[in-house]
């Protein structure tokens, strides 16, 4: 089974896709599920995990909602407000749903420290009673308190998105790859190959600039905690769906099969508990 292990949806509103500027006018309009549908076909992968992206309740319900008319979205990584009281309750009746795999906050955007806010971490460690993955997704410079969380709470299950974002543009691998190291001695840590070209110049980068940092990871996890996402639609800033996939396809295409199978889809099913 090959899974897009990272992709989002949505309807476009200026007021509510407010990260969206000017520099990034081609994601101002709707991306729906029949659009992605075709370029996972001609790819050759069966299926995809839907990833929040608003801070939105409602939106976590939207995308639930299209899992079930859309088969082919295999799992949903939703917005949950973490440092809610009521936090228990909204987990149990999202649980009940077959496609609610996880949780993500879009930490980039708060404040230094955010990560060891103490009601937050409580939020975080009451996922794993209910088998829920949480997604990171942080600056490079934010990894320390990524690294400190996910020490602090053995008993959840991280996925790292977009390799922590690197300094892909200046090819400055420390002490990013420091960083990667020691999430990857963690066993309760993957890491999604996704996001590197938004992370380039958008318009010149090339594949071999990419490499460095996928060798990084690879070596950090090994084949068996790395889960290849596309970033669709945010990856059409830098390049085509058949580009980016193609990028990784190329990358990987030295290791074994057994090898391939995890990252493109294997682990991404075992991590988000997929079915077929």
């Amino acid at each position: 089974m090959r899974i897009d292990s990272h992709q989002h949806f949505w309807r476009y509103s200026p007021e509510e896709h407010r990260f969206i500027d000017d520099d990034m006018a081609v994601l101002k309009r709707d991306y729906m599920p029949p659009e992605l549908l075709g370029e996972l076909t001609a790819q050759g992968f069966d299926g995809s995990v839907a990833v929040q992206a608003r801070q939105s309740l409602d939106e976590t319900r939207w995308l639930l909602a299209l899992g079930q008319q859309h088969p082919f979205v295999r799992g949903v990584v939703g917005w949950v407000e973490l440092t809610a009281p009521d936090v228990a309750e909204t987990l149990s009746e999202l649980s009940r749903h077959e496609r609610f795999r996880g949780v993500r906050h879009i930490v980039q955007s708060e404040r230094p420290g955010f990560l060891a806010d103490a009601r937050f971490r409580r939020g975080v460690a009451g996922l794993a009673r209910w088998n829920l993955s949480y997604d990171v997704l942080v600056y490079a410079r934010q990894l320390p308190e990524a690294i400190e969380l996910a020490y602090a709470l053995p008993d959840v299950s991280f996925v790292l998105d977009h390799l922590g974002k690197p300094p892909v543009k200046s090819g400055e691998l420390e002490p990013w790859r420091l960083q990667m190291k020691r999430l990857g001695a963690l066993s309760n840590v993957c890491c999604k190959v996704s996001g590197l070209v938004t992370e380039a110049d958008w318009k010149n980068w090339r594949p071999s600039q990419l490499e460095p940092f996928l060798d990084a990871v690879l070596e950090s996890f090994g084949a068996s905690r790395l889960l290849v996402g596309s970033d669709w639609p945010v990856c059409t800033l830098a390049g085509s769906y058949a580009k980016v996939m193609g990028v990784f396809s190329d990358y990987f295409a030295a290791l074994s099969a057994s090898e391939r199978a995890a990252i493109f889809g294997g682990n991404a099913a075992r991590v988000y508990r997929l079915t077929a």
